[in-house]
């Protein structure tokens, strides 16, 4: 068998894997990616110690953006909730009844456990 080749039996692949996750190429980029990284966010934490008004506007800007977020999710449920009683409403009676029936006790479930969890 050449060298360098896996012959494909446990211990070469784990060899071979072993020598891909510790090639000094990478570890050195990702290395140094994580030293730029720190650095720039060093001098952009400094700048917004130096500038409270810039920081004030990026904790407002923030605010905004996760209140957007949490108003689209919101009317995202909205609209799954129209579509599940429109789906409802489309059903025979004695269908509707027998899933409505289901769903009550799926999520009386659900939220019993979610209760149970967080206690």
């Amino acid at each position: 068998m050449a060298e360098g080749s896996s012959s494909g039996e446990p211990i070469d692949v784990l060899v071979k894997s072993s020598r891909d996750l510790l090639r000094p190429e990478e570890l050195l980029r990702e290395a140094t990616r994580d030293i730029v990284k720190d650095e720039i966010r060093k001098h952009l934490e400094k700048t917004l110690h130096d500038e409270p008004a810039l920081d004030q506007a990026l904790r407002d800007a923030v605010h905004d953006l996760l209140t957007a977020r949490a108003m689209e999710y919101a009317a995202l449920v909205r609209v799954g909730t129209a579509t599940a009683r429109l789906g409802l409403a489309a059903l025979p009676d004695e269908v509707r009844r027998a899933l409505t029936k289901d769903l009550v006790d799926l999520l009386s479930k659900e939220l019993g456990q979610i209760v149970e969890r967080s206690l």
